[in-house]
């Protein structure tokens, strides 16, 4: 033993009942490196009830009260403690002593707890006023199921568990539809915890609470939850928050992404990336076990509901059998779900899980839990390569829309899609650190190939648009460019499952480029010939782009509500138009065709008229923008435009969505003017007047508009706030995708000001910009700039090596 050991009193003798005794002891144990997990929980249980029950022994010798108990309930009454959980208590006594002793003997138990800095939860009742507050609260009523004698009277509380639990299995019908009822709240309140990049161990559907909820509908006799790997999946959890616990010093259940990396260490975890899998992982298990088990629910009290009726209707002949109306070959439809028929033969019909799962997804019906597992444990392999029923069955399956998530994620929890796509295990449950993502890997594959169902009108091929859909991301499993990899992945995928030559070759190319049509869009000139020859080659064919087409909307409406708007879906709209045409054996456009509208024209003839800048404001209103607005800026052409309108943008709080810049010259008219088009959101909702924009500009021009220390001092008033250190900005050349400019490609954090910097670091360089493209993802921004020297020629390599450095220098 250590020397602190030696000299510490141990706070299980009822001589030593104070808080310090305790606290030292309680420390020790969390200190125990060997003891984590149950073991951990259980004894810093242990140690609580014996330091409690001997607060009660001697309260009760001093007061002189009897007939009276100290009950542990909540997640203290199951014995799981975590290092900073509260104390949930209730002094149960049997009405009969004086209350004054009784207020003396409660102020006895509860005030070490309060000076030990410990959260207390405490009343002081009668069995009957427990019962009767149960009756009237569910919480409370929970709370009880869990009840546990810590010391005192075990007969009263073993008299109130009975009744508490007769109430329970009795009150069934009423009280298990109020509980659905909290969760569902609960859920919408605090998300997905399997979704959400700091999830709420607790709260968030899929965690504790709703592990605890599936105890309750247990303990009523009326369902059972599905046990495996629900124990192992709470144990997880609640192991995730012990070391939260341990890690904040704080009574939290948020996993904030500041400490994530600490708690895996503390868990023996790999990183961050890791512990987020595994509490995934857990979360997973509990909502399945959670759908089935309320959906059980549902059917039970549906049924008990219509038995009177049914009685009177057959009279004495007995229940009627449930229909079972068949779906498919080997599935049925009965009592609302889909099963398998009594015919059915999965050890000898390899298609079934598939044929299964297609026709509960067509027919919007869960699956039975005990058929899919009956599949699980039965079904015969696939060959290799598939039969085309079984392409064709998949297909079906991912072509059904919304439901085919439910179906997919039962299909999942008991292994049968790692059997069908072994690739499968590499993305199921792992985490998307970019804040735009919404889902996991694996939820936003399934989730493209539904929001890809609804567009399958609009390509030749809908199986190869599914299939890419559901293979696109499987990639992101292994080191490297996930779409290398994924190409590798999806054709190998394709030849087991049967596809000919042809299709799996159009596949590896979706796969490979399936971010290539965003990304150029949103980030290349499309009036440079070589951008649209280069998407062109990449993709092949007309049919090829078609799909392409389709797949890029669908993998970013499956993405978040920042990847896809009516904006960028313009902006690809526009690129496969233009790469259509070149398929087609048409040359690409020339820079100058198309480049202006009428307003951009009269807005640059009124500027190189004036010699000063004009701008024409529009509000927009679109389904990803409470207000939007177009900004159309015509300034005759002179150094600094970018960073000043930039820098009047951000000092009016307008956030840039995206861009565009080029210089024009007009027939009737000597000189250059640029036309600076911009989609900004107001940053609190209201839009600026033109007026002063306008009147800002010009003086941001023409120097008596400070705008760098404007933006300074506004940054300077708002202190950056606790949280993440972002990666640090990144400027890079990209080669080989412009013939007339050379290309800069800036990835930073998303801030006051970016761009204005960035213009500035360019004009301090002495290049010219001749077009620019900015896209914000989220809290990060992705801005491409099309870079000319003086003379309107691409940088030689070198310089153009140093402008990046240097550009990058001046964002750091």
């Amino acid at each position: 033993m250590t020397s602190v050991e030696n000299t510490t009193t141990d706070p299980t003798d009822p001589a030593d009942s104070g808080p310090g005794g305790y606290a030292a002891a309680r420390l020790r144990l969390l200190r125990e490196e060997s003891r984590s997990g149950p073991s951990r929980r259980s004894a810093l249980a242990g140690l609580t009830d014996d330091w409690l029950g001997a607060l009660f022994a001697t309260a009760t010798r001093e007061t002189g009260v009897r007939g009276a108990a100290l009950v542990a309930v909540g997640g203290y009454g199951r014995g799981e403690l975590s290092p900073r959980s509260d104390l949930d208590l209730l002094l149960l006594h049997d009405g009969k002593a004086d209350p004054r002793a009784l207020s003396t003997l409660a102020d006895r138990l509860w005030y070490p707890v309060w000076d030990l800095g410990v959260a207390l939860d405490h009343s002081v009742r009668t069995p009957a006023e427990a019962r009767k507050t149960a009756a009237e609260d569910l919480k409370v009523h929970l709370g009880l199921l869990d009840a546990r004698p810590v010391a005192g009277d075990a007969g009263l509380l073993a008299s109130l568990r009975t009744s508490v639990l007769a109430d329970w299995r009795n009150q069934a019908a009423k009280r298990l539809p109020q509980l659905h009822s909290l969760c569902r709240e609960r859920a919408e309140r605090a998300g997905e915890l399997r979704f959400l990049l700091e999830p709420d161990l607790k709260e968030a559907r899929g965690g504790l609470r709703d592990a605890t909820a599936l105890r309750a509908v247990a303990a009523s006799w009326l369902a059972d939850a599905p046990r495996e790997g629900l124990t192992e999946a709470r144990r997880r959890l609640l192991d995730a928050r012990d070391a939260l616990h341990l890690v904040t010093g704080r009574a939290t259940d948020r996993l904030a992404l500041q400490e994530q990396d600490q708690v895996a260490a503390r868990l023996g975890l790999l990183d961050a990336d890791a512990l987020l899998r595994e509490v995934y992982e857990a979360a997973r298990v509990v909502a399945y076990a959670g759908d089935v088990t309320w959906r059980e629910v549902g059917r039970v009290l549906r049924a008990r509901s219509a038995r009177p009726r049914l009685r009177g209707l057959l009279g004495n002949r007995g229940p009627a059998a449930a229909e079972r109306a068949p779906l498919a070959e080997g599935v049925v439809e009965s009592d609302g779900e889909a099963v398998l028929a009594l015919a059915a033969r999965p050890d000898r019909d390899p298609v079934l899980v598939l044929r299964f799962g297609a026709a509960a997804a067509q027919a919007g019906l869960p699956v039975s839990l005990h058929a899919v597992r009956r599949l699980a444990a039965q079904a015969k392999p696939l060959p290799v390569p598939w039969p085309a029923e079984a392409r064709e069955q998949l297909v079906t399956l991912l072509g059904a829309g919304e439901p085919t998530v439910a179906v997919w994620e039962a299909l999942e929890a008991e292994g049968l899609i790692t059997r069908l796509l072994p690739d499968w295990e590499r993305v199921r449950c792992r985490p998307q650190r970019n804040p735009v993502h919404t889902w996991t890997v694996d939820r936003h594959l399934v989730e493209t190939a539904v929001r890809a169902s609804a567009l399958t009108r609009r390509v030749g091929r809908p199986d190869l648009l599914l299939m890419a859909a559901l293979l696109h991301d499987l990639g992101k499993g292994w080191p490297g460019d996930h779409a290398v990899a994924g190409e590798t992945i999806a054709r190998d995928v394709a030849l087991r499952m049967g596809f000919d030559a042809e299709d799996v070759a159009v596949l590896g190319v979706l796969v490979r480029h399936h971010l290539l049509l965003i990304d150029t869009a949103t980030r290349r000139d499309l009036d440079d010939p070589a951008t649209v020859r280069s998407v062109a080659e990449a993709v092949g064919s007309p049919g090829t782009l078609e799909i392409l087409h389709a797949l890029t909307e669908a993998d970013a409406l499956a993405t978040g509500p920042a990847a896809w708007s009516t904006w960028r879906g313009s902006l690809v709209a526009d690129l496969v138009a233009r790469v259509a045409a070149v398929l087609r054996g048409a040359a690409p456009a020339a820079p100058e065709a198309g480049a202006t509208t009428t307003e951009q024209e009269r807005l640059a003839v009124e500027a190189l008229r004036t010699g000063e800048p004009v701008l024409a404001l529009h509000a927009r209103q679109e389904e990803d923008d409470a207000v939007g607005v177009e900004l159309v800026v015509a300034v005759p052409d002179q150094p600094g435009v970018l960073p000043a309108v930039a820098g009047v943008l951000a000092l009016h709080r307008l956030t840039v969505r995206a861009a565009d810049l080029r210089s024009l010259e007009l027939a009737d008219l000597p000189g250059e003017v640029l036309v600076l088009r911009w989609r900004v959101a107001a940053e609190y909702g209201a839009l600026p007047e033109a007026a002063r924009l306008r009147t800002d500009l010009i003086r941001a021009l023409d120097g008596s508009l400070d705008v760098p220390a404007k933006l300074a001092d506004r940054e300077a008033a708002y202190p950056r706030r606790r949280g993440v250190v972002p990666p640090p900005p990144r400027v890079t050349v990209v080669p080989d995708v412009s013939s007339l400019a050379t290309v800069l490609e800036v990835r930073a954090p998303d801030a006051v000001g970016l761009l204005h910097r960035v213009g500035r670091a360019l004009e301090s360089c002495g290049v010219r910009v001749r077009s620019a493209h900015v896209s914000t993802l989220g809290a990060n921004a992705v801005d491409s700039l099309y870079v000319v020297d003086p003379d309107g020629k691409p940088l030689p390599p070198a310089a153009a090596s140093t402008l990046a450095a240097t550009v990058e220098a001046a964002l750091r």
